[in-house]
């Protein structure tokens, strides 16, 4: 497929739910088609509760640092698998923040070609007062974004 050499960095966000596992499926399907691309995996924390000043830092006081830790460690075992899997690069990071921000604010700064997320991720409840994270990033995205359903 011609089209689908403009995709060289793929960015996909990941919180563990099965949809972002069924995202991070599909872009490893796209970065298998095209050699010259690289995976870009995104893991964004969000505060369980709210702080008076935050903090871009986890402290073991923290109520969410095990969480992190937690999902750092999955990480880390999604990099060793899919390194094995694919010839791509692949790339992990995590950050703390409001995810459909970050995730757009991480594309933007990687110059990614596609972003990849799932409809719905673990934070369903919130979702219903805050809004979602995928309308968010599709309204502010500055490059195609795919959505799984």
């Amino acid at each position: 497929m011609l089209i689908m050499t403009v995709f060289s960095r793929i960015v996909v966000a990941y919180d563990g739910s099965e949809l972002s596992k069924m995202a991070l499926n599909q872009a490893v399907n796209l970065v298998k088609e095209i050699p010259a691309s690289e995976l870009h995996v995104l893991t964004v924390y969000e505060p369980q509760y709210a702080v008076a000043y935050a903090t871009p830092y986890y402290t073991e006081n923290n109520g969410d640092y095990d969480r992190m830790l937690e999902r750092d460690e999955k990480l880390k075992v999604i990099k060793d698998q899919l390194s094995v899997e694919i010839s791509n690069p692949v790339h992990t990071y995590s950050v703390q923040g409001h995810s459909g921000n970050e995730i757009v604010k991480y594309a933007n700064e990687k110059d990614a070609d596609l972003i990849v997320i799932g409809s719905r991720g673990l934070s369903n409840l919130k979702e219903l007062f805050l809004g979602s994270c995928s309308h968010y990033v599709v309204q502010k995205a500055t490059c195609p974004v795919f959505i799984i359903k």
